[in-house]
């Protein structure tokens, strides 16, 4: 998959997390692009681990599982550590 590719499937992946999320979560479409990016890293090396299945084409369902899985996971860490530092 290309550089940007990976790109818009972390930002839709992103924006799929915070949309199944409760709750507010902070930051713009910045934060949605690293977080989703990250999440889509995340999900590939959670899902060729364990399961053997990597990110590997754009339109495949089980890239964008792992990409929201994982997206969803650093989104939950994120808001995590920034409650902390708001308090």
């Amino acid at each position: 998959m290309g550089f940007f590719a990976f790109l818009i499937l972390g930002l839709i992946a992103g924006a799929i997390a915070k949309a199944i999320l409760p709750g507010r979560q902070g930051g713009g479409i910045l934060i949605t692009l690293v977080l989703g990016v990250v999440g889509a890293l995340l999900g590939g090396f959670i899902g060729s681990a364990l399961f053997g299945v990597g990110i590997n084409e754009f339109f495949s369902l089980s890239t964008w599982l792992l990409a929201i899985g994982g997206a969803i996971i650093v989104l939950l860490v994120y808001g995590m550590i920034a409650k902390r530092s708001v308090r």
